[in-house]
């Protein structure tokens, strides 16, 4: 791809500067990952939805992020556009109409400011709306698609609103997390909330934030980086696990990782965290290979012993093809 002939198109596109080479470490929380061929922050939504129209219809490379607080990007970069989603507008209703840019932790404070009832999950959770719809983000039995009623997306070239059963959504993944997806830019979602008492609101979210804090290390991480297991068989035989779990069939992928020994090893800069062992945090000096070979080891101790196969929360992105074992990435 000749990424010098597409920027002067792009700028025709773009009311700002499209960046060349732009290190990706500075956009993710894990503070990794090499540069981008091409990068634009886009800060409406018709915009948003014009480049998008134009890059699926041109089969440009493209890869949407927002506060990248779920990506594991590589060192050798993302050979793409990359397309940071910047478009925060939120109309607060009943029927709440949000663009994907926005703040899922923002976006919470708005609807409990006006009595609307429904993300108090989503208080401690980082990153953007549009982050938190592709891998279907949840904490405390609840998710985000439980909430979502019409979405609107850039998806085959052309701007559509589609229901919510477009995503194919199950526990922390969409179709847009697996291989094959068609390109799509998720612009906007209209979510369904329920009116209740402001401080009742915030009393939960207060709660479920308290957990948060007391269990999260406060280090550069990207959340949790393994989804949890589920398996009855599994969560039976294991001691300590508490009895609502057990009764459930889920398993941590915290417990797992702890029950390995693993809290506080390392590779390079990238730590399993001494707080939550369900976090990889940044020591300062890691690089996104360090991340990917201590995620290897710990899915490999995890199997050995449990004879379950961990799967990533975090996703993996840009080329890897120098990594020897290169990872499963949408």
């Amino acid at each position: 791809m000749n990424w010098d002939a597409l920027i002067e198109p792009l700028r025709r596109l773009c009311t700002g500067e499209v960046l060349r080479a732009e290190p990706m470490r500075r956009h993710t929380t894990l503070r990794v990952g090499g540069p981008a061929a091409l990068f634009y922050k886009a800060r409406s939504l018709d915009e948003l939805a014009r480049i998008s129209e134009w890059t699926q219809q041109n089969q440009v490379p493209t890869f949407i992020m927002g506060h990248g607080s779920n990506l594991l990007v590589s060192d050798g970069g993302i050979p793409a556009l990359v397309l940071y989603n910047a478009c925060e507008r939120v109309e607060v209703g009943t029927l709440t109409y949000a663009e994907t840019g926005v703040s899922f932790r923002e976006l919470f404070l708005k609807t409990a400011q006006a009595g609307l009832s429904g993300l108090e999950f989503a208080v401690g959770i980082p990153g953007t709306l549009g982050g938190a719809l592709v891998s279907n983000a949840g904490a405390y039995r609840s998710n985000i698609a439980d909430l979502l009623g019409e979405i609107d997306l850039v998806s085959g070239g052309e701007r559509i609103q589609v229901s919510p059963d477009w995503m194919q959504f199950a526990y922390r993944d969409s179709l847009l997390r697996r291989e094959g997806a068609p390109p799509t830019t998720l612009l906007a979602v209209k979510l369904r909330l329920q009116p209740d008492r402001r401080l009742e609101i915030l009393k939960r979210a207060r709660h479920f934030q308290r957990q948060r804090i007391e269990k999260q290390p406060p280090e550069s991480s990207a959340g949790s980086f393994f989804k949890n297991v589920y398996d009855h068989a599994l969560a039976e035989r294991l001691p300590n696990l508490p009895e609502p779990m057990r009764k459930a069939g889920v398993v941590p992928a915290g417990y797992l990782i702890e029950a390995c020994g693993l809290k506080g090893f390392s590779v390079g800069g990238a730590c399993v965290s001494r707080k939550h062992a369900n976090f990889l945090i940044n020591r300062g000096w890691a690089t996104a290979t360090d991340f990917r070979k201590l995620a290897d080891v710990i899915k490999t101790r995890v199997r050995e012993r449990f004879g379950v196969e961990l799967e990533e929360e975090v996703l993996s992105v840009g080329d890897w093809s120098r990594f020897n074992h290169p990872p499963n990435m949408p």
